[in-house]
């Protein structure tokens, strides 16, 4: 069984039981976190698609970490003209362990 759910405008499989990593979502560890827009579900032998949403499927499931990601080097150089710029950046995201998908 697994669902196709979205998320900050990004689209992830998930099954029960896993962990799921999103860009940030506001709330403490332990919090309850669900997605009401799954675009698509399979139970194993039935294959339900949405349009755009399936109304009576949920995902349900409780955040599991809330932390930065890895440090991205962003840097810009144009040669011959002195110059250079350089900038970090860390993602921050929110792990959700999934619970159950409802159907």
């Amino acid at each position: 069984m697994y669902a196709v759910v979205l998320s900050g405008g990004k689209q992830y499989r998930v099954q029960e039981g896993q962990t799921l990593r999103v860009e940030k979502i506001p709330g403490e560890v332990g919090d309850p976190a669900h997605f009401d827009r799954v675009l698509l579900y399979s139970d194993g032998e039935n294959l339900r698609v949405g349009t755009p949403y399936l109304e009576d499927v949920r995902v349900l499931g409780h955040i599991a970490e809330q932390g930065k990601a890895r440090k991205q080097i962003v840097f810009k150089y144009k040669r011959r003209k002195r110059y250079r710029r350089k900038q970090g950046h860390r993602q921050r995201y929110t792990a959700i362990q999934i619970d159950q998908i409802q159907a």
